[in-house]
């Protein structure tokens, strides 16, 4: 397998297998900016221990894509957290560049990739905030199923291969890198607002009724829109309710 061909703006750890690479980002990220620098990318061909939200299990054999990105920016945590967005539309922009025309891609709220209405990719983004309340870094993952997915999941998975997909993770990792990169910089440039409204623009849902499942309860109510740092604004019986965290679920996949 050829390695993959990333803007010199990335540092690439390339490993075999790995407990988790969000977890060998944040042990390499407690080394230090001059150790681990901005950009740090580590990727792994299997991971032993792979976590998806909330601590769940990410089934990791090889063929599919795990990487986890180290990011110092010198943001806040709640703009650090509109890194999830910009990983979605990149992810997004990455299936369009390296699958053919006619298939339905979708962002799903807060972090998941929709290929064909079923989960192909998740974001998993972690933090470690300083004494001063500001992130010392940020740590980006992905998964993308390219070569195999999980069964029997909540929500229904697919992968690039069973979607005919004729391509490899170091392709899609190529790409996404590319997509990342122009994504970041469009959100450095110009904030979060055309990260938000590109996002709409390809979610899937808004204006639908929908299941948001959080901790302590389950809502039922029509996705209305994002509000002005990425929260889901769902309208209710009981009135609009601002979302920061939960799964959602729609209709047709219950």
């Amino acid at each position: 397998m050829r390695q993959p061909d990333l803007p010199s703006a990335y540092h690439l750890v390339s490993l075999e297998t790995v407990d988790s690479t969000n977890a060998e980002a944040r042990r390499l990220a407690a080394l230090g900016e001059d150790e681990t620098p901005d950009g740090t990318l580590v990727w792994a061909r299997e991971q032993t221990a792979g976590r998806g939200r909330r601590g769940r299990a990410w089934v990791s054999p090889p063929g599919n894509l795990y990487c986890s990105l180290v990011l110092r920016p010198d943001v806040g945590v709640a703009r650090a957290a509109e890194f999830s967005f910009i990983a979605a539309l990149s992810v997004f922009d990455t299936l369009g560049t390296v699958g053919e025309a006619g298939h339905n891609v979708h962002c799903k709220w807060p972090n998941d990739i929709l290929l064909n209405d079923k989960k192909v990719a998740g974001i998993l983004l972690e933090t470690e905030t300083g004494a001063d309340g500001m992130p010392d870094w940020v740590i980006l993952g992905l998964g993308l199923n390219v070569e195999t997915f999980p069964a029997d999941t909540d929500f229904p998975a697919t992968s690039l291969k069973a979607e005919n997909f004729a391509v490899t993770e170091v392709d899609c990792l190529d790409s996404f890198c590319r997509h990342f990169l122009k994504w970041t910089n469009t959100w450095r440039e110009e904030g979060f607002a055309p990260i938000r409204k590109n996002w709409l623009w390809r979610c899937y849902g808004q204006g639908e009724e929908i299941e948001v499942r959080l901790e302590g309860e389950t809502l039922t109510g029509v996705f209305t829109d994002l509000d002005e740092d990425g929260a889901l604004l769902l309208k209710t019986g009981d009135g609009e309710r601002r979302i920061t965290a939960g799964d959602v679920f729609f209709a047709s996949t219950d």
